[in-house]
């Protein structure tokens, strides 16, 4: 037999646990897939990561401004934002860049302000063209706009980042990587190793 007030409450509650999660989702944490080898060896193509999508303030959708902004990434911040040259797209990539810096590149070491940076994430592959790697590791010198960070790829010759692209508005993050929840190899040779165990609750850094 039907009963409506039974039913209301179940649509009562199935209403709150879709605002609960629409809220959690755009506010607080979000998942993300990992679909290229741009952050290799950080992060690999399967990758499941979540992200810390209030750490840099709350960030209003469609405007861009925030509510309580406490903080910008730091340095080393792998962060995910919108890609400034198509909106409907999401990067992730490293902080390298902050306002009012001089970011350079030079036989593939970074120089901030004139400065060797210790750069502990980069990788440097050799299977692209001569004239791909001269151009990647060979950029600038640029000074970081004010509200704007310079971003790059862990895998340095095989990244389309702000070398490419230009400076990252500070309203395009949408917040920091921070831990990968699930790993899936769809190149393995069997369906048992096509889980990376290991990468599950690994950190990122």
């Amino acid at each position: 037999m039907f009963n409506k007030q039974e039913a209301i409450k179940n649509l009562e509650a199935i209403v709150i646990a879709i605002v609960l999660a629409l809220f959690i989702r755009t506010f607080i944490v979000q998942s993300f897939f990992i679909p290229s080898g741009s952050m290799e060896p950080t992060l690999l193509p399967g990758d499941y990561i979540l992200v810390n999508k209030f750490i840099y303030g709350v960030r209003i959708p469609f405007e861009g401004s925030r509510l309580f902004y406490h903080k910008v990434p730091n340095r080393g911040d792998v962060i995910v934002f919108i890609y400034p040259k198509n909106t409907s797209e999401d990067f992730i990539k490293r902080v390298i860049g902050l306002p009012g810096d001089i970011v350079q590149v030079t036989n593939g070491k970074i120089l901030i302000n004139n400065k060797v940076l210790p750069d502990p994430w980069g990788y440097f592959s050799k299977s692209e063209p001569p004239g791909f790697i001269e151009a990647v590791e060979n950029f600038g010198p640029v000074v970081v706009p004010k509200d704007s960070l310079f971003v790059m790829g862990d895998n340095r010759n095989n990244s389309e980042d702000s070398r490419f692209w230009g400076t990252l508005p500070l309203k395009n993050v949408l917040g920091k990587a921070f831990v990968i929840y699930f790993s899936w190899d769809r190149d393995a040779s069997s369906l048992a190793k096509k889980v990376r165990w290991p990468r599950i609750g690994r950190w990122i850094q």
